[in-house]
């Protein structure tokens, strides 16, 4: 209490100056029991001021461990348990809140441009009329929505000096996550879509059927092509921004992200399998042929393609048998592609998710912590204090039966072989607890300088008590001695006078 009462900006110091010694901190947050009692072993959290500051407030611990950005850091024990708690009773309600939302115009999308268009009833009135209205839902609902969203986001960023650069050109630093990149493109395609709509350009248009927002008519033919592949556009743009609620599970949002970082490895394959279809079809452009399916570098790029992909039919294989030079050329093209560069990103893939899997729970409790920073600042007061209230940090902990502890944790129990504990981290001197005696010398921080010191002193001390034992066994055998000897002469004397 008094560490983080005097320094509350301990974790943000200890990140920026001293990244090393924060696991040492978090290490000391933590207690685990040497004993267990029927397979089970307690353990205590003290967490408090990791969640709350002195006025109550939701910490800034955990906004400052997310930009530290370690993955090692951030699965500590001790932060996975509170990150935990807070994304169960608070996070996840305004997180899910947010993206039913969503799902909820993804829905509707799908309904307005794949579902009722391709059923028999699309041409009658009440189709029409249910795709009108979904429509308007989704240039109202959505479109709008997420131009709000992007110039509330662009406000808060001029406001708070956040850019970041891209060729040296300034720009708002929102701009360079790439879901909020999403949400922009998505944007952008909607109100182009909006634009192009059929319905729009058919409500005027004498030419048109005759129902009720059709979009059957000629003002609309002219631009069908292109809100069709706006349409295609804007429903990957949904689908793949809707990924986001993989971070209600950490094994699925592992695995989304380990996709996303090994999907370089197959950029680099593509580049390279480009350059090889351009470099082969300029050469069997070169050739002298009647290939009708290499005849040009057009024809030959793509059916290169068709090759590489598998496409290729094997009739047009049969028909080149006479064409000596093209089968060669295609025949080395097949090596490079099948059997080297195939093999090579199956090598690659494999290296680069054996680097990458130990650190993917890390960076998937990473996405969910930022997830759960921006989540917490709009909760209400009121739940806020109710989720403190149930930790009972006023509360001492038990360290063993009857042992009472310190106040501002939690203690949970846990499988005795989970994590083995040989020694206990609190250590207990006996004597007076007065706090002007002086603290016990702690035996493992010792050197060896220290050790050999303490054995030399132990030496010295042994030997001056055994040279002060014999000093005074030899004046006593002295005496003794000289005693009998005046003794006998004394007889001697006697015996002689008489």
């Amino acid at each position: 209490d008094d560490l983080f009462r005097r320094h509350p900006e301990v974790v943000h110091k200890l990140c920026v100056e001293a990244p090393t010694m924060l696991t040492t901190l978090l290490d000391g947050l933590l207690w685990r029991a040497r004993k267990t009692v029927q397979g089970t072993r307690r353990v205590n959290y003290y967490v408090k001021h990791l969640l709350q500051d002195g006025d109550g407030k939701f910490d800034q611990a955990l906004e400052w461990l997310v930009d530290f950005n370690c993955p090692k850091v951030i699965s500590h024990p001790v932060v996975a348990l509170f990150t935990d708690m807070l994304w169960t009773h608070v996070a996840m309600y305004y997180f899910l809140i947010g993206r039913l939302y969503f799902f909820i115009t993804l829905c509707v999308f799908a309904v307005s441009q794949a579902i009722l268009p391709s059923t028999e009833g699309a041409m009658s009135k009440e189709g029409n009329v249910a795709i009108f209205v979904c429509r308007c839902f989704i240039y109202l609902g959505s479109m709008c929505h997420l131009l709000i969203r992007s110039v509330r986001l662009c406000y808060k960023d001029i406001r708070d000096r956040n850019f970041s650069r891209i060729w040296r050109i300034p720009v708002p630093e929102h701009v360079c996550c790439m879901t909020e990149l999403g949400y922009i493109a998505l944007f952008w395609t909607l109100l182009m879509m909006c634009i192009l709509e059929p319905i729009w350009w058919c409500l005027n248009d004498p030419s048109g059927d005759g129902l009720l927002f059709t979009s059957n008519c000629d003002g609309a033919l002219y631009r069908a092509d292109a809100y069709a592949a706006l349409s295609c556009v804007a429903m990957l743009l949904y689908c793949a921004l809707i990924i986001n609620l993989s971070i209600l599970s950490m094994r699925i949002s592992s695995f989304v992200m380990m996709c996303g970082r090994v999907l370089a490895e197959v950029g680099l394959f593509l580049m390279a399998a480009c350059f090889l279809i351009i470099s082969f079809a300029l050469g069997i452009s070169a050739l002298s042929h009647r290939s009708s399916a290499f005849q040009g570098f057009d024809s030959a790029a793509y059916s290169l393609f068709a090759i590489m992909i598998g496409l290729f039919p094997a009739s047009d294989l049969d028909q080149m048998q006479d064409q000596i030079g093209v089968i060669i050329t295609v025949s080395i093209f097949i090596i490079f592609i099948v059997i080297f560069l195939l093999n090579l990103l199956v090598a690659q893939l494999n290296q680069a998710y054996q680097l990458i899997f130990p650190d993917m729970q890390g960076y998937a409790r990473l996405t969910r912590a930022s997830v759960i920073v921006s989540a917490v600042e709009h909760a209400s007061t009121k739940r806020w204090t109710r989720f403190l209230q149930g930790l009972h940090f006023d509360q001492r902990l038990e360290f063993e039966e009857g042992d009472v502890g310190l106040a501002g944790g939690i203690q949970v129990t846990e499988p005795s072989w989970a994590h083995p504990t040989t020694v206990d981290s609190i250590r207990r001197f006996g004597g007076s607890t007065s706090p002007e005696m002086p603290w016990p010398e702690d035996e493992r921080l010792l050197t060896d300088d220290d050790r050999f010191e303490r054995l030399e002193k132990l030496i010295l001390r042994c030997t001056k008590g055994k040279k002060k034992k014999g000093s005074g066994t030899g004046d006593g055998s002295m005496r003794s001695g000289t005693g009998a000897s005046e003794g006998s002469y004394r007889s001697d004397s006697s015996n002689n006078s008489e």
